[in-house]
């Protein structure tokens, strides 16, 4: 089934980030389908509008190493927009690390830059108990491992959506909304070693500023995350009934 899905991947980057054309890989590797099969639109310039998410199936948000929702910016509130449109047409959406700050935020919640509670790096999360009842997060089991790097903080979610992880330094780490096809993670399960450690280069200011230890020393404490990669394709399957 997932060689026919019709994805859209909202991006917040620029023009010249390398990361623009590798999240693209990232999310074909973990969904099983090609790249073409994944269109993009960057949220910098401009939203998608209704026909062009009619014309796709699902959704897809990830990172973004330069922009903040805490932060903002004159670009940030028709992002925010286009989130609220997501929600009112329940288009099957998933988001990650910034697309999850940016659909907290959006829906109602709040979203703040807190470097105490900052995490980078491969990191092991416990289900709510909502989240073990999930049929897309409960096959993690209590506790999984996922791969994450952040400082903004969703510190109060959205008044419809039902909290799924939490980590011990942050209590808000994936959500959904009830009676919507909508998924979000403060993690990146689009994300293998390899490629996390790509992104992490990419910007490695952040190595220093979270963790304070070298780049090689922070690969080596870098693990691989099998049991999160597998949220998309499940969500894939819980979405279109299979």
């Amino acid at each position: 089934m997932f060689d026919k899905i019709r994805y859209l991947l909202l991006q917040v980057r620029n023009p010249d980030d390398p990361m623009r054309p590798q999240e693209i890989g990232c999310f074909a590797r973990a969904l099983r389908c090609p790249r073409k099969q994944i269109r993009t639109l960057d949220l910098l310039s401009g939203v998608p509008t209704v026909q062009q998410l009619d014309a796709v199936d699902v959704v897809l948000l990830g990172g973004s190493g330069d922009y903040s929702v805490a932060k903002g910016g004159e670009w940030l509130g028709v992002a925010l927009e286009a989130m609220r449109e997501l929600y009112d047409l329940a288009k099957p959406t998933f988001a990650s690390c910034w697309g999850f700050q940016a659909m907290a935020k959006a829906m109602g919640g709040e979203v703040v830059t807190d470097l105490k509670r900052a995490e980078l790096g491969t990191v092991p999360m416990r289900l709510t108990d909502a989240g073990r009842e999930d049929p897309v997060f409960g096959p993690l089991g209590d506790i999984f491992k996922v791969g994450i790097g952040h400082q903004d903080i969703v510190v109060r979610l959205p008044e419809d959506a039902v909290r799924l992880a939490s980590t011990d330094l942050v209590e808000n780490q994936a959500f959904c909304f009830k009676d919507k096809p909508i998924y979000c993670t403060q993690f990146h399960p689009e994300l293998d070693r390899k490629e996390f450690l790509e992104r992490v280069y990419a910007y490695p200011q952040y190595v220093e500023r979270i963790v304070g230890v070298t780049l090689e020393d922070f690969a080596k404490t870098c693990r691989e995350t099998p049991e999160s990669e597998a949220l998309l394709r499940r969500f894939v399957r819980h979405v279109f009934g299979e």
